[in-house]
């Protein structure tokens, strides 16, 4: 099955080591999915009705920006038990290098953005653009409270190879998870402008 990580968490075979988390360590057969870069009014809804047939749930790595522009699809998410995560402002894959004062502000308005949309949000991770993490956004992201999540699994579902038409993409994307995925995975996808991504985890 597929939890969202906090669900993961309260079982008695999850522990945390250090505050980025890149797998879940457990014997079971839990896989924890995240989607990244949303919300997207066309894709994440798409997501969020198939996560509901199959009754899973997922955390939601959300940017700023775009969560502004569509604060009724971040209550949707939050409406149907999924976990949101901290995604930056506006995806800058070197924010990782800024002055701390300059992370935590980014984080903070990012933040703000979410309980704008749902005032009682929970935003337990954080999540770097391109996972390019540095030691100090790590560390400025726990202390604001949330730990930075990486992932183990990464089908590229964003990348089409220009060889490749949508259902070739689609195989590959399955391959990848399917080739890689064990107990206690972390599998990053991403909802925003990626219907292949709908496709192939139907």
């Amino acid at each position: 099955g597929a939890y969202t990580l906090l669900q993961v968490a309260d079982s008695r075979t999850f522990q945390f080591f250090g505050t980025l988390v890149n797998r879940v360590e457990t014997s079971e057969k839990l896989v924890a999915l995240t989607f990244d870069d949303g919300p997207d009014p066309v894709q994440t809804p798409r997501i969020l009705a198939l996560l509901e047939q199959y009754q899973v749930k997922a955390t939601f790595c959300v940017v700023g920006a775009q969560v502004e522009r569509h604060p009724e699809i971040v209550r949707q998410i939050v409406a149907a038990g999924h976990t949101l995560c901290n995604h930056t402002w506006d995806h800058s894959l070197v924010i990782g290098r800024a002055e701390a004062r300059d992370i935590e502000a980014d984080l903070a308005r990012t933040t703000d953005a979410i309980r704008r949309a749902v005032p009682d949000a929970q935003i337990p991770f954080f999540r770097a653009p391109g996972g390019n993490f540095t030691d100090r956004l790590v560390q400025v992201a726990y202390a604001g409270g949330m730990p930075s999540l990486y992932w183990d699994v990464d089908p590229r579902d964003w990348e089409r190879k220009p060889d490749e038409d949508g259902a070739k993409h689609v195989e590959k994307v399955i391959a990848d998870v399917q080739k890689f995925v064990k107990p206690g995975a972390i599998v990053l996808s991403h909802d925003f402008n990626q219907p292949d991504t709908v496709e192939a985890y139907q």
